[in-house]
């Protein structure tokens, strides 16, 4: 079904042409009928469904943009998640004139946010902790919000984040259209649902979606990081994300797979939020090719080429263990999934037992004697961003042409408020970085390093 199907404004549907929006996806055709019409839709729709565009359109659509006020709100599980819904919302956004679009987050300053909402913001996009905080503080008014989005909501519960959620409601308005998505469809989200929507129209496509094409492994294996060294080295992949149950065992493991010249870093709770940054940055860009993660410091990271999935800890439940895997064998491209568990969890890994996995021995596995993994890619931070009105381009064009580094040594560009980081060559990231240190970037000096 195409988009020009629907009742959208000639500005929105160019728009949906230029960047290349041409058929809707299950989750689109579905849910933007009703969104349209302003009635309440309850979705289930896994990760990559196109969900995003199916309630931003929406909101878009229905946006008063010479009134200065919070229209729409959007509330996501986590940080990386809201930069993701916020950058995708603006790309729809671009046809419509002077929209303004926030992101409310925790691990971000609380002023320049008091600063931005003094300016006025037409939709918000946010984290449940700091939105509530605004709202309390009085920095932020729902008076006038017309539609409210729980993005992954099965997630946010995962997370405990109903509390928080129901008081986030009391500052709203009663009447509002109401817009809950969530990967799946459990009893907490059930509950929710029947709560805060009204004459909701359920959509379903998780079950029409294509299913991720994922080879499951199950290894028993005593000596777990011998295990973990013997997968890399069978088989090429370009990253894998390693989840352990402990923030400890996730230090641990980066620790021991760095002894052995296999690049890895951790991310867990305990990290500050700039060091998170730079982890999931630098895994992202292809600086890191192995990230070692807890299950809610990886919520809201989004990989679209993800090679492999380890659980070097069986998870603690069945659901957990589909999110974990759900993240390799997207767009098309088979995953693989290995799970590993000793001798005395062999009852609790008899519970994962199907016809469609594989439970084998470890030392089926050769041992690749000299096996080593680097990066591609090694990331250089400029102390500038948004905020100093750096774009992609600017960074790209001091590279290539005061620096002289070739276009095809620069990698992926992440520009935050005041933060850019840019990923190099790994051959190239001396020279980018002595040339850029005595270069300017549209007529400034920036600090830089190389993480």
């Amino acid at each position: 079904m195409k988009f020009s199907n629907l009742s959208l404004s000639k500005e929105m549907l160019a728009n949906l042409d230029e960047i290349g929006y041409k058929e809707m996806t299950e989750v689109q055709s579905q849910a933007l009928p009703f969104i349209l019409e302003g009635k309440d839709v309850v979705a289930e729709a896994k990760t990559g469904s196109g969900k995003t565009a199916a309630f931003g359109i929406g909101l878009l659509e229905k946006l008063d943009v010479k009134k200065f006020k919070p229209q729409s709100l959007v509330l996501c599980p986590t940080r990386e998640l809201a930069d993701q819904v916020a950058k995708e919302l603006r790309l729809l956004a671009r046809a419509t004139h002077n929209v303004k679009i926030l992101t409310l987050c925790g691990g971000a300053a609380f002023g320049p946010q008091l600063g931005s909402l003094r300016h006025g913001a037409h939709i918000v996009v946010g984290t449940c902790g700091r939105i509530l905080k605004h709202l309390k503080k009085e920095t932020l008014s729902l008076d006038e919000l017309d539609i409210l989005v729980l993005d992954e909501a099965d997630r946010m519960l995962d997370m405990g984040f109903s509390d928080e959620i129901n008081e986030i409601l009391s500052f709203c308005k009663k009447r509002k259209q109401t817009l809950l998505f969530s990967a799946t469809y459990t009893d907490e989200v059930k509950d929710v649902a029947a709560t805060i929507t009204h004459e909701a129209e359920f959509v379903k496509t998780a079950s029409k979606e294509v299913a991720n094409r994922i080879h499951e492994r199950f290894y028993e294996a005593n000596d777990k990081l011998d295990a973990i060294i013997k997968i890399l080295s069978n088989f090429e992949l370009d990253n894998a994300i390693i989840f352990t149950n402990t923030k400890i065992e996730a230090d641990e493991l980066a620790k021991n797979l760095q002894k052995v010249k296999i690049d890895a870093l951790a991310i867990h709770g305990d990290l500050e939020q700039y060091d998170r940054t730079d982890v999931l940055v630098q895994f992202a860009n292809k600086s890191c090719p192995i990230l070692i993660a807890t299950d809610v410091a990886a919520r809201g990271l989004d990989i679209k080429e993800l090679s492999m999935v380890i659980n070097y800890d069986l998870p603690h439940s069945p659901e957990i263990y589909t999110h974990r895997i759900g993240r390799t064998g997207r767009a098309g491209c088979d995953g693989l999934a290995f799970s590993l568990y000793t001798a005395y969890e062999s009852d609790k890994a008899d519970e994962y037992r199907d016809a469609q996995r594989e439970f084998l021995d470890i030392s089926e596995l050769k041992v690749v004697n000299g096996f080593e993994m680097k990066p591609k890619f090694i990331t250089l931070v400029i102390e500038g961003g948004k905020k100093d009105k750096l774009r992609a381009g600017d960074i790209l064009g001091a590279l290539t042409k005061d620096a002289n580094i070739s276009g095809s040594s620069i990698g992926k560009i992440d520009i935050y408020d005041r933060q850019s980081y840019v990923a190099i060559d790994s051959s190239m990231i001396d020279a980018a970085h002595e040339k850029l240190k005595n270069s300017k970037i549209k007529a400034k000096k920036f600090s830089l390093w190389i993480l």
